[in-house]
């Protein structure tokens, strides 16, 4: 039995203080002189603000700040640069800010909001991106064509030509709903302003590097001058890759105030002013030969973008790996226009656009496989790349697990009886699905740099002290950056201590995002670990007269075979007291080995990727639409597994919220106006609704990850939605081409195709 730590199933290093409430997350920070924010957001999806007036709440004992636009410097950010922090003549879409308070209480606050008085005239919206494209729409940004915010044009080889050699061709048009991150722990920051005009904001930023450099361009300050403490967080998904108005408006209201100024969202605030999943209608045809080899795609997506760009704007650079990469495919075309609307606005969520894209590509495999009289799965093994290819967009598969994803997911499933069994027979009809994936593995280079540093210190008592660049958003990277460390230390995972939440101490990093911590952040480590422990054992080797060839470090000791020489404390203290003054502390700086794609979207833009197949079983009752699902297999290409217990963490996490997404998350617009602002009417599924799920995880050693892992925190979510509707295929022979599968409307697609108890499809 291996007593080494990589893949044992360690805890999360924080949750003894979560789990018994010790842990203060941003809302527990209470810091002398604290004020609370407030902020009024516009009611009108679009309208010219004729007045505002603030007089009554400025003149209200316990206020101490009353902003509007006019009131502070309004620089333009986002990644469009077509955000502000207040707005200024005319309002966008509900979530707009026109004004904000800071008060002695939060209930002071809001009868401060309740106070200010605003005139409207309305402007003409427009809610839908196919008519915000049209000739004569309302302009939602001026100067703006035909309200596109952004377009992408990707292709490799020629689609005319691989249509016309195929045998079979389907087309269809799907709809994904807009959908929404549900963190446990709303959004919430800190501001305040030392007496040398220093801000330190609290954020729950994921990314406090890019953070501190956008907020000192929009607070007109030096990004040195900023510093950010990320404090314990309750849930990102996603969602903390931007910086929103809030952010910028509690530093006004400190600076203006001069005390620290904390704002945290109400539960219904966060429904309705947090950025969302992009809505997206892909329409797509698909091909393949007579033997069931893809001849071809070709999409094109039209994406919601809200009123404002963030992150959800850039989506389709991961969309379009999957419409060109997952499986062999020769000849693709993929468009994308991305389109102001008065809708709010989206970000980035848990993979990035991708669980938009492989449902529709995965639903037209399913249709080819039917089309070429091959199983399902068959026609996916056809298609499966190996290690060592090169996909059409330039990405480089130095390891890929796709075939043996797709065989345990089979036998996981019992898949080949299942399949056989009858189907379409009485009231509750019994169907099975699959669907597999393609991710980016390693991070995904989009700026200059991807990397990530690490400082790594041992004090006179053995203790290791890693400052880590990478935050942990808790997917349990501190405990995973441990485990390294200590496994090349020789030491317990006790002995270690990651430090990573303050930009004045911790080395820079691009951020959490691409499913890159444990490559990107745990080959730093790994590689600040080596040079202490090469340090160490030199030192050794000095001391004590052995080639240091036969010295190990293990159990806290420097080790000949079974023999301890000497005890590592003993050894750092040597190093500091013998004469040689010198401090045990290496540093490492990581660069994936990706590259950012050029103009026409090629290029290796991550180190390495993971791979995935999902089988899902469901009943669908024909008489009320509502969907069981019985079971969900999942198999995964990990490289190597780091931690047992995180990762099937991960992959049950994922699959719960791709089962939502599946099912029964929407967030409901009507005219721009979120209607269904609370759990109470946004369907969250349940521990009674979450079915059996196992997993296996496929181990393809990936040489260049830390310890030949891959990331897999996205993975698990991607294509779950697409197998469920597969199935669902599979129990009533109707195709749903549309999010979510409620009862309803699940129920009015089988009416539609005159589906009942004692008849299938017509």
């Amino acid at each position: 039995m291996s007593d080494s730590l990589i893949g044992a199933r360690i805890p999360k290093l924080d949750a003894p203080p979560k789990t018994t409430g010790e842990t203060r997350y941003l809302s527990d920070l209470v810091v002398p002189k604290m004020l609370h924010g407030k902020i009024l957001r516009t009611d009108r999806p679009h309208a010219r603000i004729v007045s505002l007036d603030v007089s009554r709440a400025r003149r209200m004992p316990g206020v101490h700040a009353v902003l509007t636009a006019r009131d502070i410097t309004n620089v333009p950010f986002g990644h469009g640069k077509d955000n502000t922090p207040l707005k200024d003549g005319v309002v966008r879409c509900i979530r707009d800010e026109i004004a904000a308070v800071a008060a002695e209480s939060e209930e002071l606050a809001e009868s401060a909001l309740r106070a200010i008085s605003v005139e409207y005239e309305d402007l003409p919206s427009i809610f839908d991106p196919a008519e915000s494209q049209r000739p004569g729409a309302p302009e939602i940004h001026a100067g703006r064509r035909r309200n596109l915010a952004l377009t992408y044009d990707y292709g490799h080889g020629d689609v005319v030509e691989g249509e016309a050699s195929s045998a079979f061709v389907v087309e269809g048009e799907f709809e994904l709903q807009l959908m929404t991150h549900c963190c446990l722990g709303t959004s919430a920051i800190l501001a305040a302003f030392d007496t040398n005009g220093r801000l330190t904001v609290h954020s729950l930023t994921q990314v406090p590097f890019l953070y501190r450099r956008d907020l000192a361009a929009i607070m007109g300050m030096a990004p040195e001058d900023v510093r950010v403490i990320q404090p314990p967080i309750g849930g990102a998904f996603g969602s903390k890759l931007d910086i929103y108005p809030y952010e910028p408006i509690a530093a006004h209201l400190a600076r203006a105030t001069g005390r620290p100024v904390r704002i945290v969202f109400s539960r219904r605030e966060e429904f309705v002013a947090s950025p969302t999943r992009q809505p997206a209608r892909i329409k797509l045809r698909s091909g393949c030969n007579a033997d069931g080899r893809l001849t071809f795609r070709d999409a094109h997506i039209l994406l919601d973008n809200g009123a404002y760009t963030s992150w959800g704007a850039t989506t389709p650079f991961v969309m379009m790996q999957t419409f060109s990469s997952l499986y062999r495919v020769p000849n693709v075309r993929f468009r994308t226009e991305v389109v102001y609307t008065n809708n709010p606005y989206s970000g980035s969520f848990r993979g990035y656009g991708n669980l938009q894209a492989t449902f529709a590509v995965e639903a037209q495999v399913d249709m080819l496989a039917e089309r070429a009289g091959l199983d399902p799965l068959e026609l996916r093994r056809r298609n499966a790349q190996e290690s060592g290819e090169v996909t059409g967009q330039g990405m480089h598969l130095v390891t890929c697990g796709l075939g043996e994803c797709l065989d345990a997911a089979a036998r996981l499933s019992s898949w080949e009886k299942k399949k056989a069994a009858p189907r379409m027979q009485g009231r509750v009809r019994r169907g099975i699905g699959v669907a597999s994936m393609l991710h980016v593995g390693g991070g995904a280079k989009i700026y200059r740099s991807d990397g990530c540093g690490s400082i790594l210190t041992i004090d006179d008592f053995g203790k290791v002290s890693l400052l880590s660049g990478s935050t942990d958003i808790g997917q349990g990277s501190e405990t995973v950056l441990a485990q390294m460390v200590a496994e090349i230390l020789g030491l317990g995972v006790d002995r270690i201590k990651v430090i990573n939440s303050d930009t004045d101490v911790k080395p820079w990093d691009v951020g959490v995002h691409a499913s890159r911590t444990s490559y990107v952040a745990g080959n730093s480590a790994i590689m600040a670990a080596k040079r202490a422990k090469d340090k160490l054992l030199g030192a050794a080797a000095a001391q004590l007269g052995v080639p240091v060839s036969e010295l190990d470090l293990k159990d806290g000791h420097v080790v000949r075979g079974d023999e301890r020489l000497e005890a590592l404390d003993r050894l750092v203290r040597s190093l500091h007291f013998s004469g040689r003054g010198e401090l045990l502390v290496t540093e490492a700086y990581f660069e994936p080995a990706s590259v950012k794609q050029d103009k026409a979207f090629h290029g290796n833009v991550s180190p390495t990727y993971a791979f995935g197949t999902h089988v899902v079983e469901v009943e669908v009752d024909t008489d009320t639409g509502v969907i069981r699902v019985l079971g969900v297999s999942a198999a995964h290409d990990v490289g190597k597994v780091l931690n047992g217990l995180g990762i099937e963490g991960q992959i049950e996490g994922g699959v719960v919220m791709g089962l939502g997404y599946s099912l029964s998350e929407e967030l409901h617009l009507q005219n721009g106006v979120v209607s269904n602002p609370l759990f109470r009417d946004y369907h969250l599924l349940t521990a009674p609704e979450v079915p059996p799920i196992r997993f296996e995880l496929i181990e393809t050693h990936d040489p260049t990850g830390p310890f030949g892992a891959k990331g897999i925190g996205e993975a698990p979510a991607i294509c779950v939605a697409a197998a469920v509707a597969n199935a669902v295929y599979d129990a009533t022979g109707v195709r749903f081409a549309r999010l979510p599968l409620s009862p309803e409307r699940v129920l009015e697609g089988l009416v539609a195709a005159k589906v009942s108890p004692d008849r299938g499809a017509v």
